[in-house]
């Protein structure tokens, strides 16, 4: 999926923060587990704030969490992939 059309949803979804953008641009390009803390590392954002928006997109079904190690859900792939409205999103 192209990064204009992250974007666009992102933009789209109500809820999304700016920070989520990155993330799942982040999660699309290296499809790995990572802690919050790393993953603000690589994108260069607070990792507080990281960690936050990490347990919306974990309740919104984009993420698992086992034991702070952070995974895209299949859910969460579809959505990158385009194939998930933006109804289908549950809003935390």
């Amino acid at each position: 999926m192209s990064e204009d059309i992250v974007k666009e949803m992102v933009e789209r979804i109500s809820w999304f923060s700016p920070v989520d953008y990155e993330i799942l641009m982040f999660f699309e390009k290296y499809d790995i587990g990572l802690t919050a803390k790393s993953l603000a590392y690589n994108i260069d954002y607070n990792r507080k704030y990281v960690n936050e928006r990490m347990r919306v997109l974990e309740s919104a079904s984009l993420f698992s969490n086992d034991n702070g190690i952070y995974e895209l859900t299949e859910f969460g792939r579809e959505f990158l992939a385009g194939n998930v409205d933006e109804d289908e999103l549950k809003e935390p």
